[in-house]
């Protein structure tokens, strides 16, 4: 399926800054992963230039095949037992301020990828101790004793997306459940944990279920969103329903911060870690 044209304010270029080829020197060094590079995220300069970037740990092969989503699926390599001394090496050589983790799925290890998770942000943290950290995370299967892992090794921030409404979820992600999403988001702020959630727009919502979602995330006391525009990654992918405008964007940050968020980040191209270290 064709992928439609873009309106003009989603019309970006990406940076080529000295901070973009530091980093994917180190990136391709290291055998690293970024969401910012590998996504092509347009606010990758601005990111960048404050002192965060966003690294993927547990590889770069997914074990789910969500419809958004443009990473590989299939059938993940054995984790890296040297990527938390890799990453967190890289980070103290970029002299970053604020990490965001994140990962694929990986359904097919016993843990999940927990116990790698704890020991990257272990390590991160003994390299880099001033660092402030956020972990985007999967589901874990909603299981409490793998959250658990994650949430003793203290990363400031634990991140976990909606993707969309509940209707929509079926046809967005795979394995992934709404309810289980927010169960999660529920139990790790039971345990302490400050939360953070994030939704797409453009997959045929409506205004009525956005703010439905945004409900649902204040009753299990998240109070940290982001809303950003969903564009489609490849041919292959869902398409794009409609292209939201900055107007609207805007409108939903304000009823957002009305219904008590403490940060909306809503715009075309906010992705989960824009302003990411604003958020503490």
């Amino acid at each position: 399926m064709k992928i439609s044209r873009k309106p003009e304010w989603l019309k970006i270029q990406l940076p080529k800054t000295n901070e973009y080829k530091a980093l994917n020197d180190l990136i391709v060094k290291n055998n690293l992963h970024t969401i910012c590079t590998s996504g092509k995220c347009p606010n990758m300069g601005e990111c960048w230039a404050a002192g965060t970037a966003t690294f993927m740990i547990l590889g770069d092969i997914c074990t789910r095949g969500c419809k958004f989503c443009n990473v590989t699926t299939g059938k993940p390599l054995a984790p890296d037992a040297d990527e938390p001394q890799k990453l967190a090496e890289a980070i103290r050589f970029l002299k970053l301020k604020h990490a965001v983790i994140t990962s694929v799925d990986r359904d097919d290890l016993e843990d999940g990828g927990a116990n790698h998770w704890a020991k990257t942000i272990r390590k991160i943290r003994e390299v880099n101790p001033n660092i402030t950290i956020e972990t985007l995370i999967p589901d874990f299967d909603g299981k409490h004793h793998l959250l658990d892992i994650v949430a003793e090794s203290k990363p400031d921030i634990i991140s976990h997306n909606l993707e969309t409404v509940e209707r929509l979820t079926n046809q967005v992600r795979t394995k992934a459940q709404y309810r289980t999403s927010l169960e999660t988001l529920r139990y790790l702020d039971s345990i302490g944990v400050t939360t953070k959630s994030g939704i797409m727009l453009g997959l045929g919502e409506t205004k009525e279920e956005i703010l439905q979602t945004m409900d649902d995330l204040l009753n299990v006391n998240c109070h940290i969103m982001t809303i950003g525009q969903y564009l489609q990654p490849s041919p292959k992918n869902l398409p794009v329903e409609r292209y939201v405008t900055p107007e609207e964007f805007n409108e939903l940050k304000q009823i957002g911060l009305q219904k008590g968020f403490r940060f909306v980040e809503s715009g075309p191209l906010v992705r989960s870690s824009y302003h990411a270290e604003k958020h503490l």
